[in-house]
């Protein structure tokens, strides 16, 4: 749900859930020249290390996990949704993810598929009822809200960890637990919507406790992602409750995760087009 989603939900490091993140020192660097020219410079070894750990965590070789997705902003009552969150890692680092909505009635049936191969490329189909087909989603379309929650596309994919350059920034507590702050600044920055992001590393359970995303401006945070509550659930560390603001507008994304069920052996052909229009394909396998 983290990623990002991903690692809020059952993940390790690109955006829910797997998101791990990036701040500090930007406009200096910045100001002193490209981004490409200053990497190997800026980057160190403790920084991709811990980066490198947040991704190996333990999170089992498959998930599943039903979620309730609460969406609040000011003047409006909560609007709340049900879904189901299918992960499976391959061997060789690829990883599938399958999100479909259970309701309400409006949003009922929705669903996402995330395909993510090893080399870091991401391909992504979105599956609307009332349109009765699957449609493609745009590799450039990294900050589009995906249905109207603070989460983008970019936050749902995996990302791997030799995409960024990391740095150690030292410590800090979050919630009572000194955690290590890291820094990441994309390699390409074409590939992110953000230009940085800063993440407040638990050194137990290896889970970001905090992340501030930065998106337009280097020394401003645009989103905030918090951990409320975590679990260790058959030996793998779980976020079980999280939330995600948008730090602009105070509109806020909070996924609570009801029940997850680790290696239940998740046969591949979850992760199709054709499971992700046809719900009764996966239907079985929800928790």
């Amino acid at each position: 749900m983290t990623t990002a989603m991903q690692d809020g939900l059952s993940g390790r490091f690109g955006f829910v859930s797997r998101t791990i993140g990036g701040a500090l020192a930007g406009a200096l660097l910045a100001s002193l020249m490209t981004l490409g020219g200053i990497c190997a410079a800026w980057a160190d070894e403790a920084g991709a290390r811990l980066a490198q750990r947040v991704y190996d965590r333990p999170d089992g070789n498959d998930a599943t996990s039903a979620v309730t997705m609460s969406l609040t902003e000011e003047g409006r009552s909560p609007r709340v949704r049900s879904m189901i969150l299918y992960r499976l890692s391959g061997a060789g680092g690829e990883v599938s993810t399958l999100i479909r909505f259970t309701g309400p009635a409006d949003i009922e049936g929705t669903g996402l598929l995330t395909l993510d191969a090893a080399d870091g490329a991401s391909n992504q189909w979105i599956y609307l009822p009332a349109m009765k087909r699957v449609r493609r989603v745009d590799s450039n379309r990294k900050g589009g809200r995906f249905v109207n929650s603070d989460y983008f596309y970019e936050d749902l994919r995996d990302r791997k960890p030799a995409m960024d350059q990391h740095r150690v920034l030292g410590r800090e507590r979050v919630d009572g637990v000194e955690c290590e702050v890291l820094e990441s600044i994309p390699v390409d920055a074409d590939n992110s919507v953000y230009l940085r992001r800063l993440s407040w590393i638990d050194p137990v359970s290896l889970l970001p406790l905090r992340v501030d995303f930065f998106e337009k401006e280097r020394d401003q945070a645009s989103k905030r992602l918090v951990v409320l509550k975590r679990e260790r659930i058959d030996a793998y560390w779980t976020v079980m409750d999280s939330t995600l603001t948008d730090l602009g507008n105070g509109h806020q994304t909070r996924l609570t995760v009801e029940r997850v069920l680790y290696d239940r052996k998740l046969p591949a052909e979850l992760f199709s087009s054709k499971a992700l229009e046809d719900e009764r394909t996966e239907r079985s396998y929800r928790p």
